[in-house]
């Protein structure tokens, strides 16, 4: 799979000028945890769930959440399990190219209870999502998982969401955050990404930012990211790919583009047309606040509405200007460090400290590829809504 792979070839030639990477569930983790994107989540209760990934796949969709925990009905989740199974098993009967697949566990008794139950379908399965992780409750999860991954002999990823009281709460904030990272270290193999639960964040406060605001507004929030980055997100090789929070809003149809979409991938002058109905479908707000997580030292999102997903990977393509900034940066001439004025010739590039920067966009640039230079983020959103 690839980003942008549901469009023509001859589309994607007209936008990159480095194509994205193809991957697959074997690829190498730290490729993996960077091409996560828009990782989108699904209750386990949908009875087509399978139609769906599938459908989802041929859209752009590279990763999904199938969850079992707080999107369910505490009296569904034995059918809910059941259901899960079922659906593993006609994907892996269909035999097409499917999103890398994680399942979100209420306990850690299920992780090797449903691989023993997928049988031969567990190997389309990329790990688990584990809520509510702290070092006491984690612990347990991750030991599962190792047994899990022990059984079926697959390699299988866990994804903790960061979301507890004991990590919002400022008293108990440095030491939940120092047991948290003394857990992944220890696993850290098995540890893809990690998620930040700020809805969870906001109702122990019975908060809600609106549809205007981002989670950066949210000032109790941007504190606990602050932190989660500081401790989690360090680039001296320490550090963990932390994904953005959920956006909860989700008016846009983008049937109301297709018409307008269809007539060129490029939109034929049309981009200040587009640009307004995002604004005015509630999408300014997402827009700022993935361009905020990326600021802010995180990678990708939690999506929980089809809509999103196309909005983060068109921000997530590394631009023109960023490729040739890293390009020139990283470069082995410029290895004993320096100062170099940007080939755009708007900028400083200072070879030691902008070295990190620079590895963190090639990274990027391999799992979503670089824009050619008069390409930018409306361009590429449009051209992946085009069916």
């Amino acid at each position: 799979m690839r980003h942008f792979g549901h469009i023509p070839p001859t589309a994607r030639q007209g936008l990159f000028h480095q194509e994205p990477g193809e991957f697959t569930s074997a690829s190498p983790a730290r490729m993996l945890a960077t091409a996560l994107g828009a990782t989108l989540y699904s209750p386990a209760t949908r009875p087509r769930l399978a139609d769906d990934v599938v459908k989802l796949a041929g859209r752009g969709v590279v990763s999904m959440v199938l969850c079992l925990e707080d999107s369910i009905d505490d009296s569904e989740v034995e059918w809910a399990e059941e259901n899960l199974v079922q659906q593993f098993t006609d994907l892996d009967r269909r035999g097409v190219e499917l999103p890398l697949l994680f399942v979100r566990v209420r306990e850690p008794d299920q992780i090797p209870d449903l691989v023993r139950r997928l049988g031969p379908a567990a190997h389309i399965l990329s790990g688990f999502v584990l809520p509510k992780f702290t070092e006491e409750r984690g612990v347990p999860f991750l030991e599962a998982l190792i047994s899990a991954e022990h059984e079926s002999g697959r390699r299988l990823f866990a994804m903790p969401v960061l979301e507890s009281p004991e990590l919002l709460h400022l008293e108990t904030r440095a030491e939940t955050l120092t047991g948290i990272a003394r857990t992944v270290d220890k696993y850290r193999e098995r540890v893809l990404a990690l998620r930040l639960g700020v809805t969870d964040f906001c109702s122990a406060y019975g908060l809600r930012r609106a549809p205007d605001m981002t989670a950066y507004d949210v000032r109790i929030v941007s504190a606990v990211i602050a932190d989660v980055v500081n401790v989690l997100g360090r680039s001296d090789g320490t550090g963990f790919t932390i994904t953005g929070p959920v956006w909860e809003y989700f008016r846009l149809h983008e049937r109301m583009f297709k018409p307008q979409l269809r007539r060129s991938p490029f939109l034929e002058g049309r981009a200040e047309e587009l640009r307004t109905a995002l604004i005015e479908h509630d999408l300014d707000g997402l827009l700022r606040e993935i361009q905020l997580d990326q600021t802010n030292g995180l990678v990708g999102k939690t999506c929980i509405h089809p809509s999103h997903v196309m909005p983060v990977h068109a921000l997530s393509v590394v631009s023109h200007e960023e490729f040739s900034d890293a390009q020139d940066i990283l470069r082995p001439e410029q290895g004993r460090g320096g100062v170099l004025r940007s080939s755009y010739t708007n900028k400083m590039n200072e070879v030691k400290p902008h070295r990190a920067w620079a590895e963190r966009t090639m990274r990027r640039a391999e799992a979503f590829g670089v824009a050619k230079e008069d390409i930018g983020f409306v361009e590429l959103l449009a051209a992946g809504l085009v069916e």
